[in-house]
């Protein structure tokens, strides 16, 4: 394998590591720009998986497997609404207790209902979304340099592939050219100035974290049924914090979130590819100083390696009408 098969094999993976960062990223930064700080993108991410391999394997159908992990995303962005917007509640424990619940009902019900250590059983082919080939890919692959990159990295995908990458110029248009987006930043910055001119603010909050709530669904059901075939105990694997690293990365915007997720999707690319490799001058490395390569990044960048990364002023405080 020559040096650009190596390149296309290792871009094809970042692809696809990247794309539950790139919705669940998506998910905490329509509900941190309202002023909920979102830690339980994690647990919602893990409980539409499972939700959603569970209905696909009953059904027999993706989409209705896509359905079921979404409404249980939005169901627990809901209870995480109640928590902290309703009840004024801390946010930080609402969604760490959604976390710890999610992670330890998952397994439980994964061993009641199919007796497997917590896992669901292998799904088949039609219960999966299946790559989609574009025209010409496999005329394109006899193209020096960009038809390897056509055939094997833009074609090939699922739909929830492409979708990703739809929804990051969609959630720039919703947030930065609607009516609904700018009322959905200023409640963020302030919520006082927005209940003011007779605005909602709950209801904007609540707007918000349902739209965390869909698109955490969509990232867990891409672990499920898209990337694998099954659910696995903790398969999200931190990957909803890791999305919250990179939302902070890219200072809550749209466009940056998607390369600071492509960024941490190449590094666990390259772990996953450094297995049993040898590195000049040192030698075959512990394939688990690779495997911590993302984790590693996360808290040198969270470390403000970064420049200045404010949130929104309202973030994480529960907003009291006043009288």
């Amino acid at each position: 394998m020559d040096y650009y098969d190596i390149f296309i094999s290792v871009l094809s993976s970042t692809i696809r590591l990247s794309i539950p960062l790139i919705f669940t990223a998506l998910a905490g930064l329509f509900s941190e720009r309202a002023g909920i700080f979102d830690i339980g993108l994690e647990g919602k991410m893990l409980g539409s998986a499972f939700a959603a391999a569970c209905v696909a394997y009953l059904t027999d159908s993706a989409w209705l497997g896509l359905g079921a992990g979404i409404l249980c995303s939005v169901a627990l962005s809901l209870v995480h609404g109640f928590a902290s917007i309703t009840n004024r509640g801390n946010q930080i424990v609402s969604g760490v207790a959604i976390n710890f619940f999610i992670a330890g009902i998952t397994i439980v019900l994964g061993q009641a209902w199919f007796g497997q250590g917590g896992r669901t059983p292998q799904l088949s082919p039609e219960s999966r979304f299946a790559p989609i080939i574009l025209p010409g890919a496999d005329t394109a692959r006899e193209i020096p340099i960009i038809g390897p990159i056509y055939a094997n990295v833009i074609s090939g995908n699922n739909v929830l592939t492409y979708l990703a990458f739809l929804a990051v110029p969609f959630s720039w248009w919703v947030l930065y050219r609607t009516r609904f987006g700018l009322r959905l930043r200023a409640v963020g910055e302030n919520p006082g100035a927005v209940d003011t001119a007779g605005i909602s603010v709950a209801w904007l909050r609540y707007r918000a974290v349902m739209c965390a709530g869909i698109l955490c669904g969509f990232a867990g059901t891409y672990l499920a049924i898209a990337q694998s075939a099954a659910f696995i105990k903790d398969m999200s694997a931190g990957k909803g914090y890791i999305a919250l690293a990179a939302l902070v990365f890219a200072k809550w915007k749209p466009v940056p979130v998607m390369f600071a997720c492509l960024l941490f999707g190449f590094l666990d690319a390259l772990a996953n590819f450094m297995q049993g490799k040898q590195v000049p001058l040192i030698g075959e490395v512990p394939v688990q100083v690779f495997q911590a390569l993302p984790y590693v990044l996360t808290c040198v960048l969270l470390a403000g390696f970064i420049g200045v990364a404010t949130p929104p002023k309202a973030g994480g405080v529960p907003y009291t009408k006043e009288r």
